[in-house]
Parts: C-alpha cells; sequence; structure tokens
C-alpha cells in the first residue's frame, strides 16, 4: 500500500495484498487521511470483483458524510454494476474531475 499527497487529496495505491485487507488498513490510519479527498488507485490489481468494490463503501459513506470524497480507480470492473453508493471511475484524471466537480457542488450547497 502506498500513500501520496497531492495537495488535500491522498491517493492510496494498492499493488499486491487483497482488497479486503487493503480496507482495513485504510480503517486502521483513517484519522490520519480524514481531512483530505482519497483516491483509491486499484489499477495495478490483476481483477477486481464488485464483492471487492463493495468492501469499501462503510469507509466511503463514512469519508462522504464528513463533506469529502472519496473515489475508487480500477478500469476492470464493469461501471454499471457498481452501486450508487460508492464512485468508481477508470482513471486517475476521471478521479481528479469527480473531487472538482464534488467541491464545487460543495462550495454551492448540494
Amino acid at each position: 500500500m502506498i500513500f501520496d499527497k497531492d495537495g488535500n487529496i491522498t491517493i492510496i495505491t494498492q499493488e499486491k495484498a487483497s482488497v479486503k485487507t487493503l480496507v482495513n488498513n485504510i480503517e486502521q490510519v483513517y484519522d490520519t487521511y480524514k481531512n483530505d479527498h482519497i483516491i483509491v488507485n486499484l489499477s495495478s490489481l490483476d481483477s477486481i470483483t464488485l464483492e471487492d468494490i463493495i468492501e469499501f463503501i462503510r469507509v466511503s459513506n463514512r469519508h462522504r458524510a464528513d463533506k469529502k470524497s472519496f473515489v475508487v480507480v480500477s478500469e476492470k470492473v464493469d461501471l454499471d454494476e457498481m452501486p450508487d453508493e460508492i464512485c468508481v471511475v477508470p482513471t486517475m484524471q476521471e478521479a481528479y474531475d469527480i473531487i472538482e466537480m464534488e467541491d464545487i457542488e460543495r462550495d454551492l450547497g448540494f
């Protein structure tokens, strides 16, 4: 698990461990990153299932309740199957775009 910082965005990249392990690790260090927007980059993993994405819902809901963006990046999932409770995009650029758009919505009071 690699943590990178880009302004007020923390990018968490997973390379080897399971998604369940990643979610547990994120929850353990959550207080460190709770004031940042979070992008979880799963692009390097060989396969991602719907069940893997669902693992992130609890931490995503907690983060979004604090008025911060939580975006998962993976081009290996069927975006039509993803639950509405979590934001999944295929590229890092789209993750940045989502965060920018959600910041604008929050500023406008939506």
